[in-house]
């Protein structure tokens, strides 16, 4: 426990501007993740500086100010639209004489409230004791240091050090858990692969409409509403596509500017999703003027997490707030590039269905490679990924493995396992139909 002020829901909001007056885009969503949280929003505040101030953030003035409207409003909570380092944080409750939390604490309190699955609450705890990590030091002001002479000697420990230990203890606790989970979902990513069934996964905003795409494409009925990190815990299921074919889709969590490098880290075995699925399908909310920044904010994440190079479509939702009509857009080689539509009326997702069909076709590639003898290291790599359709022994003792799997994690395959360039690239372009046909033999470097 951490002797702070006892939160409660009753909150004031603080917008902080560094070098330009914040964002009134920015300070809207604030609002929303305070009302995601449960907040009662009583009155909000701006601050603009052109350099942080290493006590508050804001000027001592301004703190003045933020304390008066907290203690005549009577709020509970100052929640700050900025990230505040221990000190700043402590320092401002000192102040206001109310507990204050900044934007990561916030999220990190969204994710608390939302998680269900077994997994989902080990990654939002393990995320949240990481963010606690750097503020114990400022929690226990009174028992920071043992007492000392006649009388007043300690046992040994401070109660800091005590919370320091207990606190590295479960953090490692959660870690091996969660490295267990990690492996069971790896085993059923690799048996997903073995059964041939590409992996699509919905990607994008938070609040795009992601979780009402899933449910029109899939049936799935997965819980769908309008607020900010709807969704937390993945969900898989079953699309058929065109011409007989499966796939698999995944709704996944949605990105926010600026999230918490405590939860990528927490949560990256659930991106791994995102990371190795064979397309992305990249949902924007139509009706948002400032849609152009929030998809650059979330190929900014996918690039943290290692998921850039993965092909995507753009899926413009919500074309019935704007009175848009269903269209699909093509880049100039005649693939799709986005598809308009409309996940409650379902207008224009047939039209993703098929685009969604035509991609996959694409980005797949049937691929035969013939392994030398001592390519055994080779051939157990390949038979984890789960891309392995068959196998054959020749007379020679060489191999020869048909693969099927995304042509991404292909490439990222041979890049990783160092196989001469020249080789990959002959074999990733040497079919006009989309399968492939390798060298006699893969040369090492």
């Amino acid at each position: 426990m951490i002797d702070r002020p006892r939160t409660g829901e009753r909150a004031i909001l603080v917008h902080v501007g560094i070098g330009r007056p914040p964002s009134s885009v920015h300070c809207e969503e604030f609002e929303e993740l305070a009302l995601s949280a449960g907040a009662e929003v009583l009155a909000s505040i701006s601050a603009t500086r052109q350099s942080a101030n290493p006590k508050f953030l804001v000027g001592s003035g301004k703190a003045d100010e933020i304390s008066a409207l907290a203690a005549e409003s009577g709020a509970d909570i100052v929640l700050v639209n900025h990230d505040l380092s221990p000190s700043q944080e402590r320092n401002l409750e000192r102040v206001c004489k109310c507990r204050v939390l900044d934007r990561a604490g916030l999220i990190l309190d969204i994710f608390a409230q939302r998680a269900r699955s077994h997994e989902g609450k080990l990654q939002v705890e393990l995320a949240q004791l990481e963010h606690l990590s750097t503020r114990l030091v400022r929690g226990w002001t009174h028992l920071e240091r043992q007492k000392g002479g006649i009388g007043l000697r300690g046992p040994g420990e401070t109660q800091l050090e005590s919370d320091r230990r207990m606190l590295g203890q479960r953090v490692k606790m959660l870690r091996k858990r969660l490295e267990k989970v990690s492996r069971q979902r790896s085993q059923s990513r690799r048996q997903r692969q073995r059964s041939e069934l590409p992996v699509i996964s919905l990607v994008g905003y938070t609040n795009a409409g992601k979780s009402t795409l899933f449910n029109t494409l899939s049936a799935a009925g997965v819980y769908a509403a309008d607020q900010l990190f709807a969704t937390l815990d993945p969900t898989l299921r079953k699309l058929e596509l065109p011409g007989g074919e499966d796939a698999i889709l995944a709704d996944t969590v949605g990105f926010v500017r600026d999230l918490p490098h405590e939860l990528v880290a927490a949560f990256q075995s659930t991106l791994d999703e995102t990371r190795e699925a064979a397309l992305l399908l990249h949902v924007i909310d139509s009706s948002d003027p400032d849609r152009h920044e929030r998809i650059d904010q979330v190929n900014q994440v996918l690039k943290r997490i290692g998921a850039a190079q993965v092909p995507q479509i753009e899926v413009y939702n919500k074309i019935d707030l704007i009175e848009g009509q269903p269209r699909i857009e093509r880049s100039p080689d005649g693939r799709v590039r986005r598809v308009w539509l409309s996940a409650v009326s379902g207008a224009g997702v047939p039209d993703l269905v098929a685009a969604i069909a035509a991609a996959i076709a694409n980005e797949l590639v049937n691929v035969s490679l013939t392994l030398g003898g001592g390519d055994g290291r080779l051939r157990a790599r390949l038979f984890a990924l789960g891309g392995v359709v068959s196998e054959r022994v020749m007379d020679d003792g060489s191999t020869v493995l048909r693969l099927r799997m995304p042509r991404v994690q292909f490439e990222r395959f041979c890049h990783r396992e160092k196989i001469a360039e020249e080789s990959w690239r002959y074999i990733a372009c040497d079919a006009s139909d989309g399968s492939l046909e390798s060298a006699p033999r893969l040369a090492t470097v």
